[in-house]
C-alpha cells in the first residue's frame, strides 16, 4: 500500500465505494470498530471520546459504542450541538446510548483525573482552517492530560495533505486511518503528531485506485522495484555506465570524492573525478577505485564528455559558486547525458534562474536531476514567481519540476522526489542521525550511480533516497558520510534476491 491519497481522492475513495453499493454508514461503522480494537487492545479501563460535529465525530461515537459494550467505562464529549451531527453521524450519535457531555477541558478530566485513552476524534484529514475556539482549547487539553491519544485518521489539527500544523494540533500516541495513509501522514510536521500510525481495511475495494489515479506515494522499493539495475552475469563494467564528477579545487575535493564513492558503490561500472589540475594530485592520493583526469575548463569538459559511454555527470558538490560553475553545467546540460545538479551548481543560479531553467527545458529525453536542501531550493528559486517558498514541501516541489521540467530531489527528514509529470514519492525511512556534513554529497553520487546504469530519473531519485536512508540506519548512530557508500554492500546483499525473485 504505498499510495498516499489526499483528502479529496481519500473523499473521492469513499464516494466509489459508496456507488459500489456499500453503505456509507458500515464505512462509518468499519471505521470506528477498526479504532475501538486498537483502543481494547490497550489495556484502557476509563476512555473519554473527544467528537467533533463531521463523520470523524461520528467514528468517535462507533468506537464509544463498542467500547462500552466490552465493558470499558466510556464518556463522550462533544464540541458541538447534537442537533449540528448531519447524516451518519448523526445515525452514529444516536446509536451510542451513553450520555453525551459538553466539551470543555475541565470536563476531559473530571472525576478520577486525567483518563487511560482519549480518542481524537475531532477533525479528519479534510481540515482546512485554523482552530480556534473550543476545538483549539480541547487539543491542547487533550495534549497536557498524559493519557494515551488514539487519533481517528490523522491527528486533529493537522492537514491531511500537506501535513501542516493548522495553529494547534494533537500529539498522539497512535493514529488509525483509513484504506490509505495520507501525505500528512508522512510530511512533516504532520508525522511528528501522529505516533504510530496503522492503515485499518473498512471495505472500500482496492480497484477504486484505477479511477483515482493517485500520483503520490511513500518511497518503497515497490514504487522503483521493477526498475532497479541488477547486476546480471554476462554484464560488464562498460555495461553499468560511466559517471563523471566534477571536483572543486585543492581546499574543496572531499565533498566530490564523497559523491565519486556513493557513485561507485551504487553500481556505476566506472567513474571518474574530472579534477582542476591544481587539485589532481590529491584526489588522485585519495582514491584508488575512482579514476582520475585533468579537466579545467567548460571547454575541456566538453572534450572529456564527448566520448559517450561517459554517460553522467554530476556537477556542484564543493565545487564553487560564480560563472565558471554555470559555464559547466551549460556544457553537460547540452549533451546528450543525464546530469545531476547539487550544492554549488544550484547556488550559482541564484540572481539567473531562467538560464538554467531553459537549459533544462531544452533538453528533451536526459534526464537532469537537481538536489537541493531547503535553503538551495529557497535560493534557486527565489526569483521564480511560480514556485512557492513556503507552505507545503509537497507542492513545492512539484511546482519546481513542473517549471524545470527537472527531476526535483528536495531533501530533509521528509525528502520529496517530484517529476514534471506530477509524480512524487516522499520518504519516510531517514533517521535523524543522517543530517551530517558530506550526506548530501553521497546522496548526489547514489543518483549518478543508479542513473549510469540506465535507470529512469524519477525512479533513480527515488531509490538513490531509500537507499541514503538505508544506509542511515545500517551505519547507526555516530556515522560519518564517508560511511554511507560502505554500507550499500550489505543493503545490495538484502536487496537483490527479493528483486531477482519478482522479476
Amino acid at each position: 500500500m504505498i499510495e498516499l491519497l489526499t483528502t479529496t481522492e481519500m473523499a473521492e475513495a469513499d464516494r466509489l465505494a459508496v456507488a459500489d453499493g456499500i453503505a456509507s454508514i458500515d464505512l462509518m461503522e468499519n471505521a470506528g470498530r477498526a479504532i475501538a480494537e486498537r483502543v481494547d487492545g490497550g489495556g484502557h479501563s476509563r476512555i473519554v471520546v473527544v467528537a467533533g460535529p463531521g463523520n470523524n465525530g461520528g467514528d468517535g461515537f462507533v468506537a464509544a459504542r463498542l467500547l462500552a459494550e466490552r465493558g470499558h467505562a466510556v464518556r463522550v464529549l462533544l464540541t458541538s450541538g447534537m442537533d449540528r451531527l448531519k447524516g451518519d453521524a448523526a445515525l452514529a450519535a444516536r446509536r451510542w446510548t451513553g450520555p453525551t457531555e459538553t466539551a470543555a477541558p475541565e470536563a476531559l478530566v473530571a472525576g478520577d483525573g486525567a483518563p487511560d485513552a482519549i480518542i481524537d476524534a475531532l477533525f479528519g484529514a479534510g481540515l482546512d482552517r485554523p482552530v480556534e475556539g473550543v476545538p483549539h482549547a480541547m487539543i491542547e487539553a487533550m495534549n497536557a492530560a498524559r493519557s494515551k491519544i488514539y487519533a481517528v485518521d490523522l491527528p486533529s489539527g493537522i492537514n491531511g495533505t500537506s501535513g501542516e500544523v493548522m495553529r494547534a494540533a494533537v500529539n498522539a500516541t497512535e493514529t488509525v486511518t483509513f484504506f490509505r495513509r495520507k501525505p500528512g501522514h508522512v510530511l512533516l510536521p504532520g508525522r511528528l503528531h501522529c505516533g504510530k500510525v496503522s492503515v485499518a481495511d473498512i471495505g472500500i475495494p482496492d480497484d477504486v485506485l484505477t479511477t483515482i489515479k493517485p500520483r503520490t506515494f511513500i518511497n518503497e522499493p515497490a514504487l522503483w522495484s521493477a526498475l532497479f539495475p541488477v547486476p546480471r552475469i554476462e554484464g560488464h563494467k562498460y555495461s553499468r555506465g560511466h559517471a563523471v564528477v566534477r571536483s572543486g579545487g585543492i581546499a574543496s575535493t572531499g565533498a566530490a570524492r564523497m559523491a565519486a564513492r556513493g557513485a561507485l558503490r551504487a553500481g556505476a561500472g566506472l567513474v571518474t573525478i574530472a579534477s582542476p589540475s591544481a587539485a589532481l594530485a590529491v584526489n588522485a592520493v585519495a582514491n584508488l577505485a575512482v579514476m582520475v583526469r585533468p579537466v579545467d575548463t567548460a571547454i575541456e569538459l566538453a572534450q572529456f564528455l564527448a566520448d559517450a559511454r561517459r554517460n553522467v555527470v554530476v556537477l556542484g558538490p564543493g565545487g564553487g559558486v560564480g560563472q565558471a560553475m554555470r559555464d559547466m553545467v551549460g556544457t553537460a546540460l547540452a549533451g546528450e547525458r543525464s546530469v545531476v545538479l547539487d550544492a554549488d551548481a544550484l547556488t550559482s543560479f541564484a540572481e539567473e534562474p531562467q538560464l538554467l531553467i531553459g537549459a533544462i527545458r531544452a533538453r528533451g529525453d536526459p534526464a537532469t536531476v537537481l538536489t537541493p536542501h531547503e535553503g538551495e531550493f529557497a535560493t534557486l528559486f527565489k526569483l521564480v514567481d511560480d514556485v512557492p517558498r513556503a507552505g507545503s514541501k509537497l507542492d513545492r516541489a512539484r511546482a519546481a519540476a513542473a517549471r524545470t521540467g527537472a527531476i526535483v530531489l528536495l531533501k530533509g527528514p521528509d525528502t520529496v522526489v517530484a517529476a514534471p509529470d506530477g509524480r512524487a514519492a516522499i520518504a519516510e525511512n531517514a533517521p535523524p542521525w543522517l543530517a551530517t556534513a558530506g550526506a548530501g554529497d553521497v546522496l548526489s553520487g547514489f543518483v549518478t550511480g543508479l542513473l549510469a546504469q540506465g535507470m529512469p530519473g524519477f525512479e533513480a531519485a527515488a531509490a538513490a533516497v531509500w537507499l541514503h536512508g538505508e544506509a542511515g540506519s545500517t551505519a547507526g548512530p555516530g556515522l560519518t558520510a564517508e560511511d554511507l557508500p560502505e554500507a550499500l554492500p550489505s543493503i545490495y546483499r538484502r536487496l537483490f534476491p527479493d528483486l531477482a525473485a519478482h522479476r
